[in-house]
């Protein structure tokens, strides 16, 4: 787990500038930097750096940037290639210098070049420079574990492991991208390909991008995909294993290979364990193969309705693991939220990162690897949408009737629709056949459009996904998983754990997100997933194969940070301020008069105008982190 970075232009960027880029991301690598440059024809320089956080080969032979024994090849990598063992022996005619995953990468490409990409199965962000063909490729893992931005200015570009870099490099313009705006305030974050400025992107999970100055203008940069969701959903679902017990162990042995595979580190590792499904079946399996306590880490809280710290004590006793627990209060969590915009620095405002500080924070104090479940409930039918997405779909018919019926005026600008209730107007209004499985409150989307200052002819990105007939699925409740595979996920989930680890220099590995567990789920019938109503129901029955049924069954309590508490009490004033009608006015990014008063109202109130009878904490806790990073990184001193 590292942080990279580095160009290539024909401007050129000395090595201060460069290192100075490269140590705003000192976090993701306090062991180790470095820096190479190479030129290039007609003008180009490439340079490449890299921070080193020490996981695999602990010696100077896996200090990056790392060259090719022939020199042809330069490449910055962040992450980890998993089977690299098993390259490097399918690769042994290569003069191997050190026992790093890094030089496993040059060799295949050597040998492969970009069709190495197939023969890696890990987590991964890398940059590779061919000095013979003069072209930079880059690089992101299949499902979007490790992040990788870019900026194309036109003639050269700029990468790196996040937007600190890149801000940090000469020439740079800070120009926000308007046309986000009300996507993020309703998602909570933004999805690759787009950042919050123009002309920078996140290269999309399974994508590989090659920069060859050698061709004209935007030919200069061409991205294609080298593992695509729906392509390997539908080559996998082809061929489904109907036996339950087949399927069952199948997958069983697929995650003790990811977890075995996810155990190999030079430094001390551990596991997340919350006492869920995810983290104890992942923390067991790792246990059973671990020929020493696993060391597993859990956070409580003082406010006992929401504490399952004891769930997750038992779990551990029941395992033999060396446990740790840390209880929190509110305050602690509290005073992480001033840290949010240096740590995610593009908005970002799922409030969980929080507690995934923290526990990151505990874990840290004695391991460098973290083992986590993150996977399981997009994969395995978990979240509870997808029992509201199943509903929905047995009442759409009657929704469409409903919606016909609905347009009956009633005078005064209303309609029969408006006075349903409002579980009947929400299944009613899905109207939409791009975002069927993303239906939901239709005020939130009104207000998260109305937020930003909109100018004439402006183009702007709808709040949700318009995509779901590109997965060609009937099924909605398969539909919504896929769809959340390829944004939720990536987008929000794998963001918020890699950013809130690394702050504290922890890297985490996720063996449900192993290439072959991921297509080995898409053999998997859904009925055997989503059983009888139970959802992860294959995951958990494997689960009972290491923990006793009784620990794990029990209703979800979760953690929801205190949002309307913190907003209408110690970061009232801020809000106010930012929300404030001259704030706006002078910033020219939101409606000044809209926001000021709905802030206003949701202070006085907790909704957002007069009888709504909603709270809108949400919504203001997504402008604030706004502003708070807007704050940081855009305000001139």
């Amino acid at each position: 787990m590292c942080g990279i970075c580095g160009y290539y232009s024909r401007k050129r960027i000395s090595e201060d500038e460069l290192r100075a880029m490269n140590d705003t991301m000192v976090h993701r690598g306090p062991d180790d930097s470095g820096t190479l440059f190479f030129p290039a024809g007609d003008g180009y320089t490439a340079g490449l750096a890299h921070r080193r956080l020490s996981i695999i080969d602990l010696s100077p032979l896996g200090h990056q940037p790392m060259c090719s024994a022939d020199g042809r090849l330069a490449v910055v990598f962040n992450g980890e290639i998993y089977n690299y063992p098993e390259l490097r022996e399918e690769l042994k005619d290569y003069p191997f210098r050190g026992s790093s995953d890094t030089e496993a990468i040059l060799a295949a490409w050597l040998k492969w070049g970009e069709g190495a990409l197939p023969h890696l199965n890990g987590m991964f962000a890398f940059a590779l420079y061919d000095r013979e063909e003069e072209k930079l490729f880059l690089v992101r893992d299949r499902i979007g574990k490790k992040p990788l931005y870019y900026w194309y200015d036109g003639e050269g570009i700029v990468f790196a492991s996040e937007l600190k870099p890149i801000l940090a490099c000469p020439g740079f313009e800070k120009k926000v991208r308007r046309d986000v705006l009300s996507r993020y305030l309703f998602q909570q974050y933004i999805n690759a390909p787009d950042t919050i400025f123009e002309d920078v992107h996140k290269l999309d999970p399974g994508a590989v991008l090659v920069f060859d100055p050698a061709k004209a203008g935007p030919e200069r940069v061409s991205v294609r995909k080298y593992w695509d969701l729906k392509e390997v959903y539908h080559r996998e679902s082809s061929r489904l294993v109907r036996d339950y017990a087949e399927a069952k162990a199948g997958l069983k042995e697929r995650l003790v290979k990811a977890v075995r595979e996810r155990m190999i580190a030079d430094v001390p590792l551990g596991s997340f364990l919350s006492g869920g499904y995810d983290s104890s079946l992942i923390s067991a399996i790792a246990q059973s193969v671990s020929e020493k306590p696993l060391k597993t880490f859990s956070i409580g809280f003082e406010e006992k309705q929401f504490d399952e710290a004891g769930y997750a004590r038992e779990v551990a006793k029941h395992l033999g693991t060396d446990h740790t627990e840390m209880y929190i209060n509110e305050q602690q969590m509290f005073d992480l939220v001033d840290s949010i915009p240096k740590y995610f620095d593009e908005p970002f405002a799922d409030s969980s990162q929080i507690p995934t500080m923290l526990v990151s924070m505990l874990a840290r104090q004695r391991v460098t690897v973290a083992l986590s479940g993150d996977g399981g409930d997009e994969f395995y039918c978990g979240y509870s949408i997808y029992e509201n997405v199943r509903q929905a779909q047995l009442l759409d018919a009657a929704g469409a009737a409903a919606h016909l019926a609905g347009r009956l005026p009633l005078g005064r600008g209303k309609t029969l629709e408006d006075r349903y209730p409002f579980r009947v107007r929400v299944i009613a209004a899905n109207r939409d056949p791009e975002t069927k499985t993303q239906f939901g409150a239709g005020s939130y989307v009104d207000i998260a459009e109305r937020f930003p200052l909109r100018r004439e002819g402006e183009d702007w990105l709808p709040t949700g996904y318009p995509v779901e007939s590109s997965y060609g699925v009937r099924d909605w409740q398969v539909r919504r998983m896929l769809l959340d595979m390829e944004y939720y996920l990536p987008g929000d989930i794998l963001c918020k754990v890699d950013r809130a680890s690394m702050k504290y220099s922890l890297e985490t590995r996720c063996p449900i997100l192993d290439r072959d567990v991921m297509e080995y789920s898409f053999r998997i019938p859904h009925s055997f997933k989503y059983r009888r109503g139970e959802k992860k129901a294959i995951l958990k029955d494997i689960a009972y194969d290491y923990v006793p049924k009784q620990l794990l069954e029990r209703p979800k309590t979760g953690f929801g940070v205190p949002l309307d508490k913190w907003l209408r009490g110690p970061l009232r004033q801020q809000l106010e301020d930012y929300s404030s009608r001259d704030y706006l006015v002078s910033q020219g990014l939101f409606d000044a008069d809209y926001v000021s008063t709905f802030v206003e109202n949701y202070l006085r109130t907790g909704d957002g105008g007069p009888a709504t009878g909603a709270n809108y904490s949400k919504m203001c806790w997504s402008f604030l982190v706004f502003q708070q990073w807007y704050g940081t990184y855009m305000r001139k001193n």
